[in-house]
Parts: C-alpha cells; sequence; structure tokens
C-alpha cells in the first residue's frame, strides 16, 4: 500500500485451523499473512457484493412478474432424464 491509498488495522479472531492454512499460503506464495489475508477478504467481499446485486436484480423480475411457472420448471427437470427430455422452459 502507498501513502495514496491510507490503510487500517482490522482484527478478527480466527480458528487455528484457519490462521495455520493462512500461514502455510504465505509461504507457499512467498508472500505476507497481511497480503493472503487482504486479498482474501477483498475477494470475498467481491463474490458478497456481486450475490447481493442478482439477488436484488432477481426480487426486482419477481416484483414485475418475469418468473416461470414453478410447475413448468417441475415438468422440464422431470424430463431431464428421459428419452424426451422437454426444452427449457422461458419467460
Amino acid at each position: 500500500m502507498s501513502a495514496s491509498n491510507p490503510t487500517r488495522s482490522v482484527t478478527a479472531h480466527v480458528p487455528l485451523e484457519l490462521a495455520d492454512r493462512i500461514d502455510e499460503a504465505a509461504i507457499r506464495l512467498e508472500r505476507s499473512k497481511n497480503w493472503i489475508v487482504r486479498q482474501a477478504l477483498a475477494d470475498w467481499l467481491d463474490l458478497e457484493e456481486e450475490r447481493d446485486r442478482l439477488t436484488r436484480e432477481a426480487l426486482a423480475d419477481v416484483d414485475a412478474g418475469r418468473v416461470i411457472d414453478h410447475q413448468a420448471i417441475s415438468d422440464w427437470a422431470d424430463s431431464l432424464g428421459s428419452d424426451s427430455p422437454l426444452p427449457a422452459p422461458r419467460r
């Protein structure tokens, strides 16, 4: 991190097994434990933000009535193991 990108320390208690895995990754990757934790946390937050965005998008689809009937999905899923599977339902 550079002076133009200030940092702040965050403390977390983690299980010993997780701490050991961080130590092992730091050695294997020849990186500091701080780098490992910072990278992991940034990646997790990116995933969590994307999951939240997709959930909000899906809820907006439901609110707008852009859904597929449950029975149509169930019939399609049941047909997947058959000799004549149904086409995937579309909205």
